[in-house]
């Protein structure tokens, strides 16, 4: 698995569980999917991703997106 699959699967578990959680604990853990989606959507612009920088340190094989 690439790094660029790892954030998406990474990315897309949060903000499930972020859903979740704001349906059966409070409307508040919906932040947590709107920082997940800016943090998306400005990686799209500038390349820039903490997990995929990590990722690639722990030696994770690079994709397209992150190489």
């Amino acid at each position: 698995m690439t790094i660029d699959r790892m954030v998406f699967a990474f990315a897309g578990s949060m903000i499930l569980l972020s859903l979740l959680l704001a349906q059966f604990v409070g409307p508040g853990w919906l932040i947590l999917a709107g920082f997940v989606g800016l943090n998306l959507f400005q990686a799209a612009f500038t390349g820039f991703c903490p997990l995929a920088m990590i990722l690639k340190k722990l030696g994770a094989t690079p994709g397209a997106a992150f190489g």
